[in-house]
């Protein structure tokens, strides 16, 4: 489990953040000062950090810096601040990304993922009840013998394992596929590629253990899983 490291003082922000990540199944250790940042600092690896400007006791310009030197991960600036200077002030002193209050869910999450990649802390394959997926290869195997899937099918099944902990709603996973594709993915066409993708990667597909069915609501990928 990628660790993330939340530098936030407005408490209710931080309570909503560290609720998101946790879904999107990161670990989260926050600190709501500069001073507190530095300890945590001493104590924990982190795989990424998000940092708010403005804190009580100095300034995330400062404290990315210091993150930087200390453990060299990526950074994303998370803040009111969305003005052009703080904006390249950030990005000079080596952040990642920059990220403006108040942000998308999606969107933060989307961008918190890229820079792992980027940094390559993102876990290259990630394995689930006898599947493996190697996304840098995009091959992927079950129980050691390769799977053959379709452009769409292994886009719906990266969602899924990108997504540990969240339920994806059925519009969720239409927009997903609308996206990669770029044609017509209708409900019906959802159905049926969830249906051909747990024939393919299920030991029982009538009674999934990877792809779950959260009923009124999505799906979900099933516990445990693991990246390695």
């Amino acid at each position: 489990m990628k660790q993330i490291f939340l530098v936030e003082d407005d408490r209710a922000i931080a309570r909503n953040l560290v609720r998101l990540l946790f879904a999107e199944g990161f670990a989260v250790t926050h600190a709501s000062t500069c001073e507190a940042a530095r300890d945590a600092l001493r104590q924990s690896r982190f795989d990424l950090a998000l940092i708010d400007i403005s804190l009580p006791d100095g300034n995330g310009f400062t404290l990315c810096t210091e993150i930087k030197d200390a453990q060299d991960i990526p950074v994303i600036f998370l803040t009111a601040s969305g003005d052009e200077p703080s904006v390249v002030t950030g990005l000079n002193l080596g952040a990642d990304d920059y990220v403006t209050k108040p942000f998308r869910p999606r969107e933060l999450a989307a961008r918190i993922a890229a820079a792992l990649r980027k940094s390559g802390r993102s876990g290259s394959v990630i394995t689930i009840y006898g599947l493996q997926a190697d996304l840098k290869s995009g091959i992927v195997k079950k129980n050691g013998r390769e799977v053959c899937l379709s452009a769409l099918e292994y886009r719906l099944l990266l969602v899924f394992l990108s997504n540990p902990g969240s339920i994806l709603t059925r519009g969720r996973l239409l927009d997903e596929l609308w996206d990669a594709a770029g044609e017509f993915v209708n409900d019906n066409t959802l159905t049926v590629y969830i249906k051909r993708l747990r024939e393919k990667i299920e030991d029982d597909p009538a009674s999934p253990q990877i792809i779950l069915t959260v009923r009124g609501t999505g799906y979900r990928l099933g516990d445990p899983y693991a990246a390695q």
